[in-house]
């Protein structure tokens, strides 16, 4: 008996022993189904073959025998379709290890995608995720003093609190009396019966910390809060459109986004993600375009454990480079490096950021962090960013410029 995580293993042994009947066969899709179970797709072409399906049965038996309880039986182990390009694009998809024609389908039950990453855009304001693997990290801090630099600087600044199962962050820069009387939340839950417009007319606040440019914060929920766990439940949603086609939640959300900035012009968008592995963060990272991504950390093994599955991840589906793109942060930090863990690329390196180490509690950000009193113990605030490997070794110092938006 195996494992979900000796499926993909044990399949390249088995595919490695049936080399020339692979080849003969073309493209081979191994579809793993919401229970994990195994199927191969293969094209219409093989099944009009008698002689080929003949030989294919060997194949199928080992498949079953080998990878129980995980496949199906060999008598319905394999089905053929016309079209399997049509079936890879529409569940992530990931080439196997050592195969240049066989991929694997995998089967999700949430719409939570690491896998492929939006291309960022070039038009509109720039959008900067601010995430975390772990909470209590300094990441909204982080975002707060960001917004009101940015202010500071003269820059319209559009602030988004996405952490929807953890709210809080407008409570940091919008008195009580300001809140608006709705949120993200709630206009998930009403676009999805046509009543979104009313509701965005209602969840847009300016922050007192403005200064000489302009904060506009959109909370997770509104000023009353209203039956917000039996709203939040139904937020992942996706919309069915009038013309039958259907509307994952994410889309709806980069819906409202386009519709943010349409109306408010923003110089730039920040995002609060909510911290961890799940849907808003993927969504987040991955969806929303993002040109910039802050990945925040304590130098912990419990951090530590959480990017490494993270990374494992992209290096498996491959959309490495355009994350490694996304995470590069030019803020004036004075960083200390430190060395690159095996879960890394060989290309990147770690940095943390030492905010505070000894002396007062005070974040020492040199031109960063504002007198907002968002003050840190020592090392509360660490982080990490990946970048393109530095020959620099420790205790080398480097200096980064602060990115104009």
């Amino acid at each position: 008996m195996i494992n979900f995580d000796q499926i993909t293993s044990t399949l390249q042994a088995i595919f490695a022993q049936h080399l020339p009947l692979l080849t003969e066969l073309g493209t081979v899709l191994i579809n793993r189904d919401l229970n994990s179970r195994v199927r191969l797709i293969l094209s219409e072409a093989v099944e009009n073959d008698a002689e080929l399906t003949s030989r294919l049965q060997p194949l199928l038996e080992a498949i079953s025998e080998q990878l129980a309880p995980h496949a199906w039986p060999a008598s319905r182990l394999v089905l053929f379709e016309d079209d399997l390009e049509a079936i890879k694009q529409g569940a992530p998809s990931f080439a196997l290890d050592g195969f240049d024609d066989v991929f694997v389908v995998d089967r999700l039950a949430t719409e939570t995608d690491w896998q492929t990453i939006t291309q960022a855009s070039e038009s509109g304001p720039a959008r900067v995720v601010f995430f975390s693997i772990k909470g209590g990290v300094g990441r909204s801090s982080a975002l707060a003093a960001t917004a009101w630099s940015l202010a500071q600087a003269g820059k319209k600044v559009l602030v988004l609190d996405l952490d929807l199962e953890s709210p809080g962050l407008s409570t940091a820069i919008l008195p009580l009396e300001k809140q608006p009387a709705y949120g993200i939340t709630d206009w998930l839950v009403e676009d999805l019966v046509d009543n979104g417009d009313n509701v965005m007319q209602h969840m847009v606040a300016s922050s007192d910390l403005s200064h000489d440019g302009e904060i506009l914060v959109i909370p997770a929920h509104g000023a009353h809060p209203g039956e917000y766990i039996s709203k939040l439940g139904r937020v992942w949603m996706p919309k069915l459109q009038a013309n039958g086609s259907r509307e994952s939640w994410s889309q709806r959300l980069q819906r409202l986004i386009l519709q943010l900035e349409n109306k408010y012009q923003p110089d730039i968008v920040l995002i609060d993600s909510r911290a961890g592995i799940d849907e808003v963060a993927s969504s987040c990272i991955t969806d929303l375009g993002a040109r910039l991504i802050l990945l925040f950390a304590i130098d912990g093994s419990q951090t530590w454990s959480g990017y490494k599955i993270l990374f494992e991840h992209w290096q498996r589906w491959k959309p490495v480079i355009m994350v490694k793109n996304r995470a590069l942060a030019h803020c004036i930090f004075h960083c200390l490096i430190r060395r690159p863990y095996d879960w890394i690329p060989a290309s990147w390196s770690v940095v943390v950021v030492l905010a505070n180490p000894s002396g007062q509690p005070r974040c020492e950000i040199r031109n960063y962090a504002p007198p907002l009193g968002l003050y840190y113990q020592s090392w509360i605030l660490i982080c990490l960013l990946v970048t393109p490997k530095s020959r620099m070794t420790p205790p080398t110092r480097l200096k980064m410029n602060l990115p104009s938006f």
